[in-house]
């Protein structure tokens, strides 16, 4: 599947300003039990006029993946030491 799933036309409407969409890319930053983590270039929807980023839902699931990886390494960690 592409990783837009969304064709070029459609757009989509910022929640916050009702401005409109563009694909790009957004950092997504948590910190979380410890640990801060932080991805430069997820790809998403976002706002034209306030930034305001939108992922969809595969990237939504590797972001939580990923954060369900680095929960556990960091409980193997704290039972480590």
């Amino acid at each position: 599947m592409d990783k837009w799933s969304q064709s070029e036309e459609e757009t989509m409407k910022c929640m916050y300003c009702q401005g409109e969409t563009e694909r790009a890319t957004a950092p997504f930053h948590i910190d979380r039990k410890g640990v801060h983590l932080s991805l430069d270039d997820v790809p998403a929807w976002v706002c034209k006029q306030c930034g305001e980023p939108y992922f969809e839902e595969a990237e939504v699931d590797s972001i939580q993946a990923i954060i369900q990886a680095v929960d556990q390494q960091a409980e193997k960690l704290a039972k480590a030491g």
